[in-house]
C-alpha cells in the first residue's frame, strides 16, 4: 500500500543517488560503449577512452513540421541500424507509459511515425520485431502490428476496452507486480505472446471530481479489494501472418491465480510463472505454443508468501520488464528463492534441475550481470550491514564463494549498471555524508576508466558535514533494530529534546539506509535540527532489509500488529535516553507510514502525543487484493487479522493530537479510508484536524500551491503540538 508513493516521498528528498542514471544506460551489444540522450541528441560513448560521438542529431529527428522530437526514451533494432523513439508522453497511473513512437533508419536517415492513424499519445510499449521488419504496440487496449516497409497497420485484437485489456494490465497488476508491458515478440518474429486481463467482474471504485466543473464528474477505476476475486488473466499467442490466435492451456482457475511473468525460450516455447492467489506457491511452466501443451518444471512453496520482485530491484522504472535471465544457450535461467532462509540465486534448467549459485547467511539483493565466458555472476549484497549495498561476484557454476568487488574504502550505498558482457560498468556511490559521485569502471577488478580525477578525490570533494547517526535498539524480546537520528544543532547533553519519528514499517519499504539525503524531511519548512528536534527512523521486523527471510516474513498476517509493537517498544527504549523528552513525542508517515502513524497513536497513546498521517489505509479491507492478501492471507479465512491490524478498529483510543491528510483523487489508497475513519472518530467524540486535498492523487502533488500548502500545514501543526527546542 502503500508503498511506491510512500517510498518516493521518503526518498524523493534523498536527492536520489543517480540510481536512475545507473539503471537507464543503454549499453551497446558488445558492452564496449553506451548510448544516452543528451540535449535531445543520442550520443555514443566508447570505453575505456570515454570518446563521445553524436549518433543522432536534432536534425535527424525533425519531422516535416520543423520541430525536433523531444526524446523521452529509445530502443535499437537488433542490428542497431534502426532506432525507435518515444516522445509526446503522458502518464498512466504512475508512469508516462503512453505516447507517440517514431522510427529512424540510420542508413537512409528516413523518419516516420508509427501508428500515425491512432489517437495522439495513445501508443504503449512499441517494440521492433527481432528482424526489424515490423513494429508492434498497444493502443486503446488492443494490440497492433505495423509493417516497416509499407507502413501498413493491422489490428491483432479488436475486443479490447477498459475492462478487457490486451497487451497491458489493469490497475492491480501494474501496482503490485510492476506489470505494464504486456506482450513479447517471439525470437523468430513470427508470433507475439500477450496477456489478456479480464476485469469485467471487478467492481469500480468511483473517484469524484467536484472542482473542475459545476457538475461532478465520476472517474472509475477497476479495483479489486482484499477478499474480492482477482481479474482472470490468460496468455494468447498470435501468428503474425495468419492472425491465428491460440489461448495457452494453463491448468487451474484463472480467477484464482496470477501470471506475473512470461518469457520466450525459443520460437516455439514460452516459459510462464504461475502464482496462486495466496501467492505462497510459485510454478514455472514450459508451454509449447505449437502443440499448446504445458509442462511444469519447477514448484516452490512458502509458509508466508513468495516475492515476484523485490524492493531492491528497479522494478518501477519506465523500461523495467520482468525477465527470465537465460544462460547456457537458453538451457537454464537464473531465479531467486528464500527456501534456505536467505534470498539466494539459483540456476534452473529447462528440465527442472536446480543448482544453488550463492550460499551463506546473507541476502542477494539483485543480480546485475552474467559473464558466462568467465563463469561469473555479479550481484548486490551487504552481509555485514543491512543499511548498505555493495557489488559482489561469484562463480556462475555455484562452486565458488562470494567476493566483494566494491572497494573497501567506500562504505555506504553503491549502484551499478553493468554492460552485457560484464566488461564495464557505470558506478555511483553515496552515504549519509557524501553527495553522489559516479565513474565508469572496468570489471572484474573495479578499475576506473576516468583518467582525469581519481574516484577517491571525487569522494573527498563530495563530503558534507556528518549529521546522521546510526544506532541499534534492542527491545524486550531481544529483537535488534537499526535506526538513524539527527540530533539538534548545538546539542546540549544537559537538556531534553522533542523527538519526531518518521515511519513506514510495512513490507514494501525500509527507511534506514546509508545513502545521501537520509534524514531529510521535505515536508518541514525550515531545519528541524536548527529548530531543536531530534529526527529519527527505525526499521522493524517485516521491513525489506537484507536480514534474511525470517526477519522479513515475521509480519505475515501481522500488519498493524507486529510492526506496530516493534515500533512502539523501540520508541519506549529511545525515551529512556537522557536527552529525549518523553512528553514531546511525534510520529508521522505517508501511505503505509500513515497507517502506522494512526495505529501507533491509537494503540500507544502513552508514548506518542502527536501524529501526522498522510494518505493512510484506515481499513485494510479497502486496499487491493494482491498486496493485502499477499501479506495478510485471505479475509475469508482470517478476517480478524485484517480487523485487528486496521487503525479504524482502534480509533476510539485516540488521546493525543492527530492531523489527517488525504487526496480525494487518490487511486491507490482511496479517499473512503478517510471518511470511514472520520465516522469512527466522530462516533467516539475524538477531536482531530483534517485536510482533504481535492482531486489530488496519492502523491498529493498536483495543483498550484499544493506542495507549499502541505509543507506549511505539516510544519505549523508539528511546531504547535510538539514544541521544538531543548529544555
Amino acid at each position: 500500500m502503500l508503498k511506491k508513493e510512500n517510498l518516493l516521498f521518503t526518498i524523493l528528498f534523498l536527492v536520489i543517488i543517480k540510481f536512475s542514471d545507473a539503471q537507464q544506460i543503454n549499453w551497446s551489444k558488445d558492452g564496449n560503449s553506451f548510448y544516452r540522450v543528451e540535449q535531445n541528441q543520442i550520443t555514443k560513448t566508447t570505453l575505456p577512452s570515454n570518446t563521445k560521438q553524436v549518433l543522432v542529431t536534432a536534425e535527424m529527428i525533425t519531422p516535416n513540421n520543423g520541430t525536433p522530437l523531444n526524446i523521452r526514451d529509445f530502443s535499437f533494432s537488433k542490428d542497431h541500424q534502426k532506432i525507435l523513439l518515444y516522445t509526446n508522453t503522458k502518464k498512466v497511473w504512475r508512469l508516462d507509459t503512453e505516447g507517440d513512437y517514431w522510427l529512424l533508419d540510420l542508413n537512409t536517415k528516413s523518419l516516420f511515425q508509427i501508428g500515425k492513424n491512432r489517437p495522439a499519445s495513445s501508443l504503449r510499449f512499441a517494440k521492433l520485431s527481432p528482424d526489424a521488419s515490423k513494429v508492434a504496440y498497444v493502443s486503446e487496449f488492443n494490440l497492433y502490428v505495423e509493417d516497416v516497409d509499407t507502413q501498413t497497420e493491422t489490428a491483432l485484437t479488436t475486443d479490447g476496452n477498459r475492462k478487457l485489456i490486451n497487451g497491458t494490465f489493469d490497475w492491480a497488476y501494474e501496482e503490485e507486480f510492476a506489470c505494464r508491458d504486456g506482450f513479447q515478440w517471439s525470437p523468430d518474429s513470427n508470433r507475439i505472446a500477450f496477456w489478456q486481463i479480464d476485469a469485467r467482474e471487478i467492481r469500480d471504485y468511483n473517484m469524484i471530481n467536484l472542482t473542475d466543473d459545476v457538475y461532478s464528474k465520476v472517474i472509475p477505476v477497476e479495483y479489486p479489494t482484499a477478499g474480492q476475486t482477482p481479474s482472470p488473466a490468460k496468455i494468447g499467442v498470435i501468428e503474425i501472418d495468419s492472425k491465428n490466435l491460440t489461448w495457452l492451456n494453463i491448468a487451474g482457475d484463472p480467477s484464482q491465480h496470477y501470471l506475473p511473468r512470461i518469457e520466450w525460450n525459443s520460437p516455439t516455447n514460452l516459459f510462464i510463472q504461475q502464482l496462486n492467489r495466496k501467492q505462497n506457491e510459485s510454478k514455472i511452466l514450459n508451454c509449447n505454443v505449437i502443440t499448446n501443451t504445458t509442462k511444469q518444471i519447477y514448484d516452490e512453496k512458502d509458509a508466508a508468501w513468495i516475492d515476484v520482485l523485490s524492493v531492491w530491484e528497479n522494478s518501477y522504472g519506465l523500461t523495467y520488464r520482468h525477465k527470465f535471465l537465460w544462460i547456457n544457450n537458453n538451457k537454464e535461467f537464473l531465479w531467486f528463492s528464500e527456501k534456505d532462509g536467505w534470498r539466494h540465486l539459483y540456476r534452473i534448467s529447462t528440465t527442472g534441475k536446480v543448482t544453488c549459485i550463492t550460499k551463506g547467511d546473507y541476502d542477494v539483493m539483485d543480480v546485475l550481470a552474467v559473464n558466462e565466458q568467465k563463469n561469473l555472476v555479479y550481484f548486490y549484497a551487504s552481509p555485514n550491514n543491512a543499511t548498505q549495498k555493495y557489488l559482489y561476484k561469484t562463480k556462475l557454476n555455484g562452486k565458488g564463494k562470494a567476493k566483494r568487488v566494491t572497494p573497501l574504502d567506500f562504505e555506504g550505498t553503491h549502484n551499478y549498471s553493468v554492460s552485457p558482457t560484464g566488461k564495464y560498468a557505470f558506478h555511483s556511490f553515496s552515504n549519509t555524508h557524501t553527495k553522489p559521485v559516479a565513474e565508469f569502471i572496468s570489471l572484474p577488478n573495479h578499475i576506473s576508466t576516468d583518467n582525469n580525477t581519481s574516484f577517491k578525490a571525487k569522494v573527498a570533494a563530495a563530503q558534507v558535514e556528518k549529521k546522521v547517526e546510526f544506532f541499534k535498539v534492542t527491545i524486550a524480546d531481544g529483537t535488534e533494530m537499526d535506526g538513524w537520528m539527527i540530533k539538534p544543532t548545538n546539542f546540549d547533553t544537559s537538556k531534553k529534546y522533542p523527538v519526531v519519528f518518521m515511519v513506514y514499517a510495512e513490507p514494501w519499504g525500509a527507511n534506514v539506509k546509508d545513502q545521501y539525503g537520509v534524514g531529510g524531511n521535505r515536508l518541514y519548512k525550515g531545519n528541524m535540527a536548527d529548530d531543536g528536534y531530534i529526527y529519527m527512523s527505525i526499521d522493524n521486523r517485516g521491513t525489506p532489509a537484507p536480514k534474511g527471510r525470517a526477519w522479513r516474513k515475521a509480519i505475515y498476517r501481522n500488519i498493524g500488529k507486529l510492526n506496530i509493537s516493534d515500533q512502539a517498544m523501540a520508541a519506549k527504549e529511545v525515551l529512556t535516553w537522557d536527552f529525549v523528552d518523553a512528553k514531546r513525542v511525534a510520529v508521522w508517515g505517508w501511505s503505509g507510514g500513515g497507517s502506522t502513524t494512526l495505529n501507533l497513536l491509537f494503540k500507544y497513546p502513552k508514548i506518542y502525543q502527536t501524529g501526522i498521517a498522510i494518505a493512510a489505509v484506515g481499513n485494510q479491507l479497502t486496499y487491493d487484493n494482491i498486496y493485502q492478501e499477499r501479506y495478510m492471507g485471505l479475509p475469508q479465512e482470517n478476517i480478524q487479522d485484517f480487523i485487528d491490524g486496521s487503525p479504524i478498529t482502534h480509533a476510539k483510543n485516540l488521546e493525543g493530537n492527530l492531523l489527517y491528510i488525504h487526496g480525494t483523487g487518490d487511486d491507490n489508497v482511496h479517499y473512503n479510508n478517510a471518511e470511514m475513519l472520520i465516522n469512527e472518530l466522530v462516533k467516539h467524540n475524538k477531536q482531530f484536524q483534517l485536510m482533504a486535498y481535492p482531486n489530488r492523487s496519492h502523491s498529493i502533488s498536483e495543483g498550484a500551491g499544493t506542495s507549499e500548502h502541505l509543507q506549511t500545514l505539516y510544519t505549523n501543526y508539528l511546531r504547535q503540538h510538539c514544541l521544538p527546542g531543548g529544555e
